[in-house]
């Protein structure tokens, strides 16, 4: 199925699903390589193709739009290559924006960079104390934020982020390294508000990237989400964007699409296999902006 027949419209009253106006932030790679290794995927004697990252980033670019959402852009910085990864950046609601502090070297200059675009553009910043990678390893479902560590964000940011937004905060242990952020592991399907007694699996996620605990949290918290197969969280299935009808997926998750289908969503097959020489995919390039600017 080729992205443009993805994009037919679906049956809203059949699938009870309803999409939610979204507002993104991205970030063109221009400078993307794998020069370091910082995760088990970026391997920097395996060549990358820029330009080829560009057509594949371009397309997800054109999709969002195609599917009436707005979507900004952060300049990228040279030396940066993980920039294009925008979700690392900050984590966004109601207008306020919880810097990232980035736990490798070769990343923290993004911190002060993202900040910087957050402040220019109306949003009112939270410099982090803590040590953590914005909305990789953190996740609004409903009032609730999940917030994962193991790899990246420490559990003290668990805290201060609650702080921040007088929300509570669900901790998550991720326990395999090629799941090293929350949203390679979780996928937020359904929005923050939705028709009362519309049957929701909130969200979708791989029991196995978590500890015994984390994932008794999962079952209980959320009895009715998609639970995903191996196979399909190794081709970064769950690093995917929903606005709660239409979900941005791997082509090659593809018994994922099918779970999605079965739940009245509409999947919409975008290929960043490029990018997932980097360790990321379509969430990972992906920041919510979420609150009103200016």
């Amino acid at each position: 199925m080729s992205t443009h027949e993805s994009l037919a419209p679906a049956d809203t009253a059949t699938s009870g699903r309803i999409q939610q106006h979204r507002k993104y932030l991205m970030c063109r790679p221009e400078h993307f390589t794998v020069s370091y290794s910082i995760n088990p995927w970026m391997e920097p004697t395996r060549p990358t193709d820029t330009a080829k990252a560009l057509r594949q980033w371009q397309t997800l670019y054109d999709t969002y739009l195609a599917l009436g959402h707005e979507v900004e852009l952060i300049d990228p910085l040279e030396g940066l290559p993980d920039m294009v990864y925008t979700a690392n950046g900050g984590f966004l609601i109601d207008g306020i924006a919880y810097g990232a502090k980035f736990r490798f070297a070769e990343r923290v200059p993004e911190g002060p960079a993202f900040m910087e675009w957050f402040r220019a553009n109306g949003y009112e910043v939270v410099e982090p104390a803590e040590v953590n990678e914005g909305e990789g390893d953190f996740l609004l479902v409903g009032d609730t934020i999940l917030a994962g560590t193991g790899f990246r964000s420490t559990g003290d940011s668990h805290r201060e982020v609650g702080e921040v937004f007088g929300r509570e905060v669900v901790s998550l242990t991720l326990t395999d390294p090629r799941f090293y952020h929350l949203d390679t592991a979780i996928a937020v399907l359904d929005p923050v508000e939705g028709p009362s007694g519309v049957e929701r699996a909130t969200i979708a996620y791989l029991p196995a990237a978590f500890d015994e605990r984390s994932q008794g949290i999962l079952r209980e918290r959320y009895p009715d989400a998609i639970q995903v197969s191996d196979a399909d969280g190794a081709v970064f299935g769950l690093n995917s964007a929903s606005d709660g009808r239409n979900v941005i997926i791997s082509p090659r998750a593809t018994g994922f699409e099918a779970q999605l289908r079965e739940r009245g969503y509409t999947p919409v097959l975008v290929d960043l296999s490029e990018l997932l020489l980097g360790g990321g995919g379509i969430k990972c390039c992906t920041l919510e902006l979420r609150g009103v600017q200016r």
